[in-house]
């Protein structure tokens, strides 16, 4: 299991189309990925699921990985969070 905190630094926070990039990347592995926000917890494959943990820019939030591949799955989403997904550039 791989668990780590990433701050959304984008503009517009985990909006609908940022949640679709994120829910999409994630769908592409096997292993479960949930996401926490203080006591809210979402699949991190399900992009309603996303947006109900409402995430403006500037929060912090606490991902977790767990199966096969889920030291690519990290990565990967860290690197999306990390180029704020594609906007703001």
């Amino acid at each position: 299991m791989i668990k780590y905190e990433l701050t959304i630094e984008n503009k517009l926070g985990l909006h609908a189309r940022a949640a679709t990039k994120l829910a999409r990347l994630a769908s592409r592995y096997s292993s479960k990925a949930q996401v926490y926000k203080d006591c809210k917890s979402a699949d991190v494959k399900s992009i309603i699921s996303l947006l109900m943990l409402e995430a403006p820019c500037g929060t912090a939030l606490t991902f977790e990985f767990d199966g096969s591949d889920e030291e690519i799955v990290a990565v990967e989403i860290q690197r999306l969070i990390a180029d704020k997904f594609g906007e703001d550039n």
